[in-house]
């Protein structure tokens, strides 16, 4: 009887000790699913000082169970990132650089998302005259005017549409720099603090401007210039680059971004009634 008793123990011990062994491996292979459920994204700051990806990301998480952390820097910086294979997708705004992204190799595709554009602002008081609609001739009267003008100056994609917009004017800006010229360095929200507590001229995108809160003196000044538009476009990194990137993933976001929910909860996302995106995936890349 002793010896029976002495089996049943044995076995039921064993019995526990396979079920915590599986518990235990369950447990792993949820923990490993999770962390492939988890995609790195390189963006701009304008996207996420708007306030868009708090309103985007959430929902695309609910749909797919995928998780996106963004490292929110210029467009220029963004791209290097990619480049370096240490982002799964990039979602930036300058369309030449996104163009020589995939012709070096570093993504097989990108696809246009969505728009909106750069509004110049500056003091109310508009010292230097430049109120109107034609961006040109406003930068050419600050730069005339030697009227202060605060610049990214970080290779964003504002920075980059700022200095096309410069030489579109006649302002060789790389040769000699207006006389109120400063450049900060810095994202967007920064640049917007600085001109706001020095009463500056600044180019924005409007997105970021909808959701600035410490606007003090400054308004819109210029805006519905051809010139001024802004287009954003995706990319997935590819894995033939950096076998390591989480691509299938990255290809799940860029496809919901572009169908018709993703482009649905990019027009839903306003501020006090104004929408700050306006979704353009289907119109063409």
């Amino acid at each position: 009887m002793e010896l029976i008793d002495a089996r049943q123990a044995a076995r039921a011990a064993t019995r526990r000790l396979m079920l915590g062994l599986g518990l235990a491996l369950a447990l792993s292979a949820g923990g490993a699913r999770a962390q492939d459920q988890t995609l790195m994204m390189a963006s701009t700051t304008s996207t996420e000082q708007s306030g868009l990806f708090g309103h985007l990301l959430p929902r695309f998480q609910q749909a797919t169970g995928i998780e996106v952390r963004v490292v929110a820097v210029g467009t220029g910086q963004a791209l290097d990132i990619g480049r370096r294979g240490d982002a799964d997708i990039v979602f930036v705004h300058n369309k030449a650089a996104e163009e020589k992204f995939v012709a070096d190799g570093f993504s097989t595709a990108r696809k246009d998302v969505m728009y909106n554009d750069f509004v110049l602002v500056g003091p109310k008081s508009d010292p230097a005259g430049v109120a109107g609609k034609d961006v040109a001739a406003a930068l050419n009267k600050i730069a005339t005017r030697g009227a202060p003008f605060v610049s990214r100056g970080d290779k964003s994609g504002t920075h980059a549409a700022e200095l096309r917009l410069w030489k579109g004017a006649g302002v060789d800006i790389a040769a000699a720099k207006p006389a109120g010229y400063r450049e900060c360095g810095c994202g967007m929200g920064p640049a917007l603090n600085m001109a706001s507590s020095t009463g500056a001229y600044l180019l924005t995108d409007r997105g970021t401007w909808i959701s600035f809160k410490n606007r003090g003196d400054l308004a819109i000044l210029v805006e519905g210039d051809t010139k001024l538009f802004n287009q954003y476009g995706v990319m997935v990194v590819n894995p033939a680059r950096h076998p390591h990137v989480k691509a299938a993933a990255a290809q799940r976001f860029a496809d919901w971004i572009t169908s018709a929910a993703g482009q649905q909860a990019i027009a839903d996302y306003k501020i006090g009634g104004e929408q700050l995106f306006f979704p353009n995936a289907n119109a063409g890349n």
